[in-house]
């Protein structure tokens, strides 16, 4: 498939002045009426959410159009509407979850952003660096210009996103690197390495479950002790090594806000061992240790919420990305590099597993993306300072069964405790709100 573009929205650098809208409004009307703008900057001071049709590669309002008036263009990538089609049924606007396409009451009709031939209006007008035109080819461009840090020839399971996540994770951090692995599906892929030889270009290290920040903290303080600061410590952790039998070091070196860079790859279980639950397995979820039949319906408790128990220790950062908007876990990610020269930075990543969720191969990031399009799992970060800001908006989910229809370790579900998982998603959506920042 073409790298298309569109235009991204990053939240947290718009100021609401909406230039944008004027711009847009002048570019298509000629005049200053944001009403007559295909793009809306939507909320109050600090919270801001964009209204604009992103040009998706399976555009819901395409598949909701009786009479072919919407279509992508296979050339430029932008979904286009046909006015001597359209039946003015609405039904596009229905589909779309952006609020992308709307009818316009002065023209009778829909109307929806065309990108201005490749060169919006919009774009231009932001001198915030708010919006931009970005092709996903760009952004892997930026990552691949800088070396890859990881060896071939891994041993991951078909479909795994663990490599792609370790590999720009690496690229990004750089080659002034020592990583920690424990036990898990990361260093049972190769980054250990195999017959004496490392996986890794850099220092790489294999604890034991229990004492991977307790390691971490050591080997930082020795070369901050021999005149080595600059040196970065790196965990990469799976969620049992990370939630279970790893907490106590881990809330330890939060709690004393460690300089060090903590990534916890979260696939809701010991995938590595035999699928078995952790702490971290979602409610419902087959696993070989919560099995489905006649007492036992999956797993009868919730899971640690820990990126929120982190919240709630000391760390400098914490963040949740998930590898279907590497974008967004690339600016997170740079954040707590940052971040961790002085303090802890702590990131959960969100890597679904086919093997152990019983899903095909090929549709590891489709589920990806569903999770947080369903709020299943939200994208926000937090600093004590600023408070905790969403990354993508969480006021228009999709529901939460199409999230769980694809995957195998749900497909035993009943109606109740499809309806339990949707309420348990609405509640913690509301708790994170809690601790995000007014801007008074």
């Amino acid at each position: 498939m073409p790298s298309y573009e569109t235009i991204a929205f990053r939240a947290q650098d718009c100021d609401g002045c909406m230039k944008c809208v004027t711009a847009c409004a002048q570019a298509k009307s000629g005049a200053d009426d944001p009403a007559q703008s295909r793009i809306q900057i939507l909320g109050a001071a600090g919270k801001w959410e964009l209204a604009l049709c992103r040009q998706c590669g399976d555009p819901k309002c395409v598949s909701n159009c009786p009479s072919a008036a919407l279509a992508k263009d296979a050339e430029t990538g932008v979904v286009a509407w046909d006015a001597d089609r359209c039946v003015d049924c609405l039904l596009c606007t229905v589909g779309c979850a952006y609020a992308g396409i709307t009818r316009d009451a002065r023209v009778g009709h829909v109307s929806k952003c065309d990108l201005c031939d490749g060169d919006p209006a919009c774009v231009k007008a932001c001198d915030r660096g708010a919006l931009t035109l970005n092709t996903a080819a760009r952004i892997h461009r930026r990552a691949a210009e800088r070396e890859d840090l990881f060896a071939p020839g891994l041993a991951a399971c078909q479909g795994c996103n663990s490599e792609l996540l370790i590999r720009h994770t690496l690229r990004h951090v750089g080659p002034n690197t020592v990583v920690a692995t424990p036990p898990g599906c990361i260093p049972g892929m190769g980054t250990v390495g195999y017959n004496g030889r490392t996986g890794t270009k850099v220092p790489v290290f294999h604890p034991l479950l229990t004492n991977t920040a307790s390691m971490l903290t050591g080997i930082k303080r020795y070369y901050k002790r021999v005149g080595r600061d600059d040196v970065q410590v790196l965990a990469l952790a799976g969620d049992g090594g990370t939630s279970d039998a790893g907490f106590q070091s881990l809330s330890g070196a939060a709690e004393r806000d460690e300089p060090m860079l903590y990534i916890c790859v979260d696939n809701e279980g010991y995938m590595n061992t035999g699928m078995q639950a952790s702490s971290a397995t979602t409610y419902g979820s087959w696993t070989s240790t919560t099995p489905v039949g006649e007492r036992l319906q999956g797993k009868s408790t919730e899971a640690k919420n820990l990126p929120v128990v982190m919240m709630t220790h000391n760390c400098s950062y914490v963040a949740t990305a998930a590898t279907a908007f590497l974008e967004d876990f690339y600016e997170k990610l740079d954040k707590a590099i940052e971040v961790s020269k002085t303090g802890m930075a702590y990131l959960h990543v969100f890597a679904p597993c086919p093997t152990g969720w019983r899903f095909g191969s090929d549709r590891t990031t489709d589920v990806c993306r569903l999770a947080v399009e369903t709020n299943f799992f939200a994208l926000w970060d937090y600093t004590p300072d600023a408070g905790l800001t969403f990354t993508r908006p969480t006021g228009r989910p999709r529901p939460v069964r199409e999230y769980l229809a694809g995957i195998g370790k749900y497909r035993h579900l009943s109606e109740g405790q499809v309806a339990h998982i949707q309420a348990t998603v609405e509640r913690k959506i509301a708790h994170l709100r809690r601790f995000e920042r007014t801007g008074a």
